[in-house]
């Protein structure tokens, strides 16, 4: 039963990982502007090289060390899988599934722009559920939190302002979308959660 238990979370975990990364993907496809962190990697992608998924593990890997050093804690290194796996799956729907996708029409590019961020919900719902570990960028905000007594809301504020202040230095896609993105991703989240948690404890049960 236990075995059972850790196989459903496992699949709770890496599936929504996996289903981020394509929801991710359609927010910088969409060319609307995306979120601040992937505007950010964006950016470092067309300022310094390597690929977005390349990015994602390295700037993930020193928001692991940082995180470690501002929350006074050892180094959360199952954060590693995180990077890992969401690096080389949005490497893979950019570089082979989407890597010709492109819409021009202003309404095309909102309805990829919305199906991103539905989708990137839909897998935080699930990731979040066997509480394993952070994605290193909610972990600098929880890091954040615990240090300077912050309440979630301003922490998570205080991270998207940095990566966004760093995306607009190295010109990465900010625009409508990015605000887009700021609004409904909290709402899409906390309409999915409960029913993702819902599924999960009726299998595990």
């Amino acid at each position: 039963m236990e075995m059972k238990k850790v196989a459903i979370k496992s699949l709770f975990f890496i599936l929504g990982l996996i289903i981020i990364a394509l929801g991710i993907t359609l927010t910088i496809k969409a060319d609307l502007g995306a979120g601040a962190w992937d505007a950010m990697n964006v950016g470092l992608t067309e300022s310094v090289g390597l690929t977005v998924g390349n990015w994602v593990m390295i700037v993930g890997a020193v928001l692991i060390v940082t995180n470690a050093w501002i929350a006074k804690e050892k180094p959360d290194l199952l954060a590693v899988v995180t990077i890992l796996v969401l690096g080389q799956v949005i490497d893979f729907w950019m570089l082979r599934v989407f890597d010709t996708f492109a819409v021009d029409a202003f309404l095309s590019q909102l309805m990829t722009l919305l199906s991103g961020i539905i989708i990137i919900a839909f897998g935080v719902s699930l990731y979040l559920q066997p509480k394993f570990s952070l994605n290193p960028v909610d972990g600098f905000m929880v890091a954040l939190q615990k240090r300077f007594g912050l309440n979630l809301q301003i922490a998570k504020t205080l991270t998207e302002a940095f990566a966004l202040v760093i995306a607009f230095f190295l010109g990465g896609p900010i625009g409508l979308g990015t605000v887009i993105i700021l609004v409904a991703i909290g709402p899409a989240i906390q309409f999915f959660d409960p029913k993702a948690k819902h599924v999960m404890d009726k299998m595990i049960s």
